[in-house]
């Protein structure tokens, strides 16, 4: 058969690979015997669950082996499922599925960082062309009569041929380079399966030579992992490494992970979970067609990695294992979706989840990196997840107007609150730097009241879903009644005074504003924006519109005026309508521009500024 062009991805996949100077190129041997763990147990679930399958003898094992004289090869094999041409053909030449174009630009932007997603993107086999100059499959899948050869040197070209093997299975060779002899040794290969996949639940034998007792050379095969569930084993069994390995199997990071929580419950149903929180979000964390990352066990036979129903969405960065005795093993995705024992155990997981996160809280330093890794997410469940609503708001940071980097929970900020303070303040709508400089702070900070600097996209949703914290009420600053509970008589009587301007602005503008009223929230600056109580903000229109709600009609800002400031004070002495009118409109615009809003005429914003700087001089 001719040769056979790789899927321009998987070239540019390669090419990386090859290039870039991994720093742990050992790892090609996990992702090989993680692929072999993987077709083991998917052959494990068919005997169990199929009926054309019953009769297949399952015989599991991985064997290890390489050149004792040369050190040019290493082969992998296992006696797993296998795969046909077909198989050969999607697994190897193509990526399919999506998200490859960010994955393949991590990649690009660090080479080392990118290598370490390899595993996590499904294509791992790749990382075999870190050591090698060819690599060379054999497969048959289980039920067929052929099998197939796959080779290539990953130099943009493979080459499937018909070939022979005895039984079901498949068997990786690598042609090792030079820098890839190394792992041609016995000592080196126990030391990477130890550290990587000594609990693999399937034996691994390891078949090399060692010297005779009576001279030459006798062929040894020895099993080197100890096949044991690690999260069946007991935790007083279990050190630090022992988890920080298993992790690094199962989610194939190159990071240790930033904790881990293990139970196993007995009485009326018996499960074991090992749940992982990575130390930092994977690649597709925002994409809808994300890939979950825990594995369904039911008595230690492999279910299914692909199922999102076993945590909820606004969990889905955990990794790990959920173990359950109960479960039927033919379980289906319709099942798992109703079954009442998966709910239980899909709670009391969640439950426990939060319950670790809220003990991690309490090391600032360590939870400040899991929340800038993972806080939107969790922000996510206080939309989703009603049941969870009270153990995630104490788990909620935002920053702050107290300080430029510490981050606040709701609990602290209630505690800080002044006796006479009336809501939980925030402001939302852009960048943090945009918002701590705004306008619409400037009270807030002559008064010493903190305000929750929100500078997510998500937040204004999560704000208005909270709506209360304690009985305490959360306001946004940018909202026109919120500014009352700062009202004072004096601000009253410096409104009073300048109603007339008020009525001219509001005429010279016309249109182009809801209404125009004194401010109470300005210190410093003549004027700002802000909406009323039931009008989405400029943000959320903005969000509403790459929704696709195109359609939308505008939302007017009201304009309020600070009573104070000398140009406010000028303008409502000044009797020329044509100045009202420009300076007017440079007001507006100009707290539009400090609000990250757009100017619907620039070219008149240009004139009248110039109007302005050519009287100046």
């Amino acid at each position: 058969m001719s040769k056979r062009q790789f899927q321009a991805e998987v070239n540019q996949l390669l090419s990386l690979i090859i290039h870039s100077l991994y720093s742990h190129p050992e790892i090609f041997l996990r992702e090989l015997v993680s692929n072999a763990s993987d077709a083991l147990d998917k052959l494990k679930y068919l005997t169990l669950t199929q009926e054309e399958y019953r009769g297949v003898p399952f015989a599991p094992r991985i064997d290890i082996s390489f050149d004792t004289k040369d050190r040019t090869t290493l082969t992998v094999a296992d006696s797993g499922i296998g795969m046909s041409e077909k198989d050969l053909e999607e697994n190897l030449g193509t990526i399919a599925r999506s998200g490859t174009r960010e994955f393949l630009q991590a990649m690009a932007a660090d080479a080392r960082k990118g290598a370490g997603l390899i595993g996590q993107f499904g294509v791992g086999f790749y990382s075999s062309f870190m050591v090698a100059d060819s690599v060379e499959v054999v497969t048959r899948r289980i039920g067929e009569e052929k099998a197939w050869k796959w080779t290539s040197d990953g130099k943009g070209e493979y080459e499937i041929v018909e070939a022979s093997r005895d039984a079901a299975g498949t068997t990786v060779t690598l042609k090792l380079n030079e820098a890839g002899r190394e792992y041609a040794d016995r000592w080196r290969i126990e030391g990477i399966i130890r550290k990587y996949s000594n609990h693999i639940a399937f034996p691994i034998h390891l078949h090399y030579q060692e010297d005779g007792p009576h001279g030459g050379k006798v062929d040894k095969d020895s099993q080197v992992n100890s096949a044991l569930a690690l999260w069946r084993r007991p935790k007083s069994e279990l050190k630090e490494e022992d988890y920080k390995e298993f992790y690094k199997t199962i989610s194939h990071d190159t990071e240790d992970p930033l904790h881990w929580i293990h139970l196993s419950v007995e009485g009326a149903l018996a499960y074991t979970t090992l749940f992982y929180i990575p130390s930092r979000a994977p690649f597709d964390l925002y994409r809808y067609d994300y890939e979950p990352g825990v594995k369904l066990y039911i008595k230690r036979v492999f279910i299914t990695e692909s199922e999102k129903e076993l945590l909820p969405v606004w969990l889905r960065f955990v990794r790990g294992v959920i173990d359950s005795e109960d479960l039927p093993l033919n379980v289906s995705r319709e099942i798992l979706q109703k079954n009442r024992i998966m709910e239980n155990i899909r709670s009391s997981s969640v439950r426990k989840i939060l319950q670790e996160l809220s003990h991690l809280s309490k090391n600032k330093e360590q939870y400040e990196k899991f929340w800038g890794e993972f806080g939107r997410v969790l922000k996510e469940g206080i939309l989703q997840d009603h049941e969870q609503r009270d153990q995630l708001l104490e788990l909620l940071r935002y920053k702050s107007t107290a300080g430029p980097s510490a981050l606040v929970s709701l609990s602290e900020y209630r505690d800080q609150m002044q006796k006479d303070q009336k809501a939980i303040y925030y402001i939302t709508g852009g960048r943090e730097p945009g918002l701590r400089s705004s306008p619409l702070l400037e009270t807030y900070k002559a008064r010493g009241i903190v305000v929750l600097v929100m500078d997510d996209e998500i937040d204004e949703l999560v704000a208005g879903a909270i709506g209360r914290y304690m009985e305490i009420e959360l306001k946004a600053v940018n909202r026109s009644a919120t500014a009352d509970d700062l009202k004072t008589d004096e601000d009253t009587s410096r409104a009073a005074a300048i109603e007339p301007l008020l009525k001219k602005v509001k005429k010279a503008l016309g249109d182009a504003v809801k209404d125009v009223r004194a401010s109470s929230r300005l210190a410093d600056s003549p004027s700002c924006i802000v909406v009323d109580e039931q009008d989405p903000t400029m943000q959320m229109q903005q969000i509403l519109k790459l929704m696709g709600n195109k359609d939308l009609p505008d939302v007017k800002p009201v304009l309020e005026l600070n009573p104070s400031h000398p140009i406010v004070t000028k303008l409502a002495a000044c009797e020329d309508e044509a100045i009202i009118s420009d300076t007017s409109r440079l007001l507006l615009d100009q707290a539009l521009l400090v609000e990250g809003g757009e100017i619907k005429d620039p070219a008149g914003f240009v004139r009248r500024l110039n109007k302005v700087l050519e009287k100046s001089l």
